[in-house]
């Protein structure tokens, strides 16, 4: 597969991953009270298990980078957590802001170790 090809396969899982981030983030959080931001957590936290147990799993470089780079890069943000870290810090709940931050720094890589863990 060309360089070109593999681009474009890499922004259309992109985008699918977004896709599928908007909806997740908001059933969990029409699910929630809405004081913490619960549905990127589990976006990330998931988006990292998944990609760990993607990189363990998949073989074929190009089928790696679509999947991983792409519809998971797409799902997961690093940027919405940590606005999300910002402005439970500017509402005054810092304590909450620093959990957020380190819990979800934390879970991830734990959930992405795991999923290399079992592959």
């Amino acid at each position: 597969m060309t360089g070109l090809l593999v681009a474009g396969a890499v922004a259309v899982a992109g985008g699918a991953g977004s896709v599928l981030r908007l909806l997740v983030d908001t059933w969990v959080g029409q699910r929630s009270s809405g004081r913490f931001p619960w549905g990127i957590v589990a976006v990330n936290v998931t988006g990292s298990f998944l990609i760990g147990l993607a990189v363990g799993l998949l073989d074929d470089g190009v089928t790696r980078t679509v999947v991983a780079t792409g519809f998971l890069g797409g799902y997961t943000t690093f940027s919405t957590a940590s606005l999300d870290s910002a402005r439970l810090a500017l509402r005054g709940r810092g304590g909450r802001a620093v959990a957020h931050a380190v819990g979800t720094a934390a879970v991830c890589v734990a959930a992405a170790w795991l999923g290399l863990l079992l592959t």
